[in-house]
């Protein structure tokens, strides 16, 4: 009998997981939908300079009460490596939240490989994380984010692992995305625009390192830029073109990325915003900023615009509104 009742519990164990793991995402009535992204949170487990991590997530997730929680890397930084991966997610799950995890350069270097603990989130209920086989990398996949009637796509957020290490040899610093996953991307890209009429989807990147247009774009003169930066962007040493396939699919509206923990601007950029989460961590890596996370709001009846800010333990802090505060009056 006691056998037969731990099956039955395995049994709706898994029912909850598929049912949580297929959720739509939807604009809301009001035609709204907010995104928390956490960044670098470089969990330890059982270590007390994480505690300020589990604090900021949970007084961010109690406040800002969003539809969907995005991690952009680096979600842990010790061993056991499931213990700290499942305490982090777990405080997202708890509320029945929707949740994705991108892969940063640390979380596969804590004694387990990325695809053992992408079956590890993969466990966890409320889990959107899944993969694209034969691509480069693992947690490469798409959201797309229903009408708020329910009746079709309005919006679309692309999620991409930005890898580890330059694998070329004489080429130093970090990886960078490859050419089999921006090709994923642009055909993916088509069909939403396709099935949309001809007329591309507002689209939205998330990943964990940032690409080499952060650099071009915080250097300009011309560019106007909201947010600390700190540190120059640890971008790959070479541009695999990205960037240039959102230009010319022509629906991406904005890019967010974590990985360098002092720097959480937003700059415009060639009519594409690229962003910086807020270091999301405790004191377990270096850091100078105050932690918190990103927000973003999306607005179903203005499809071409965005509202963003900075949520910290005080309050709110570079609240813009995109394009419109970039444009030079």
């Amino acid at each position: 009998m006691k056998r037969l009742y731990i099956l039955l519990a395995l049994v709706c164990m898994g029912l909850q997981f598929t049912a949580a793991q297929q959720s739509t995402l939807k604009f809301n009535k009001d035609g709204r939908f907010k995104i928390v992204q956490f960044t670098d949170v470089h969990y330890i487990y059982n270590d007390e300079r994480s505690a300020a991590s589990i604090e900021r997530i949970n007084q961010v997730l109690d406040t800002e009460k969003p539809d969907l929680v995005l991690f952009t890397g680096d979600v842990i930084y010790g061993q056991p490596a499931e213990e700290s991966m499942r305490t982090v997610l777990n405080q997202v799950s708890k509320r029945n939240l929707p949740f994705a995890v991108m892969f940063g350069n640390h979380d596969n270097e804590q004694g387990l490989t990325r695809e053992e603990l992408f079956k590890i989130i993969q466990s966890i209920p409320c889990n959107l994380t899944t993969t694209t086989p034969d691509i480069a990398g693992v947690t490469n996949f798409i959201l797309p984010v229903r009408s708020s009637d329910g009746t079709k796509d309005a919006a679309v957020l692309y999620c991409l692992d930005s890898h580890s290490y330059s694998q070329i040899k004489g080429v130093s610093g970090y990886d960078y995305i490859r050419m089999d996953q921006i090709q994923w991307y642009k055909e993916n890209s088509k069909k939403f625009t396709d099935k949309n009429g001809g007329v591309p989807l507002p689209s939205y990147a998330f990943f964990h390192i940032a690409l080499p247009e952060y650099n071009q774009a915080a250097s300009s003169e011309e560019a106007i830029l909201y947010g600390v930066r700190k540190e120059k962007a640890c971008a790959p040493q070479l541009n695999s073109g990205l960037f240039t396939a959102m230009k010319e699919m022509g629906d991406v509206k904005g890019v967010f990325v974590g990985h360098d923990h002092d720097d959480d601007y937003a700059v415009f950029w060639k009519g594409i915003l690229l962003a910086y989460g807020r270091y999301t961590g405790g004191n377990t890596v270096y850091n100078h900023l105050p932690n918190g996370a990103r927000v973003i709001e999306l607005d179903e009846k203005a499809a071409d615009s965005f509202k963003t800010w900075i949520r910290l333990k005080d309050g709110v802090t570079q609240s813009v509104i995109c394009p419109a505060d970039f444009i030079k009056k």
